[in-house]
């Protein structure tokens, strides 16, 4: 029997950090509001919050858009 909780919403081979656990989970595990990805390892998974933090601080020194 598989280990993957496999729901309409993804893949099998895909990789999400879930926001609630706090763990990476192999395919879609929980709801996708607690959840982040996907992501194409569980490497990258594994550092979903460093890299969230990494893009704020960069969308945050962006210049304004000219209108």
């Amino acid at each position: 029997m598989s280990e993957i909780k496999q729901t309409a919403d993804g893949k099998p081979d895909e990789w999400f950090y879930c926001l609630e656990h706090k763990t990476v989970e192999q395919g879609p595990q929980c709801r996708a509001a607690d959840r982040m990805g996907p992501y194409g390892s569980r490497e990258e998974a594994s550092h979903a919050m460093e890299t969230a933090r990494a893009r704020n601080e960069e969308w945050g020194t962006d210049p304004p858009l000219e209108r």
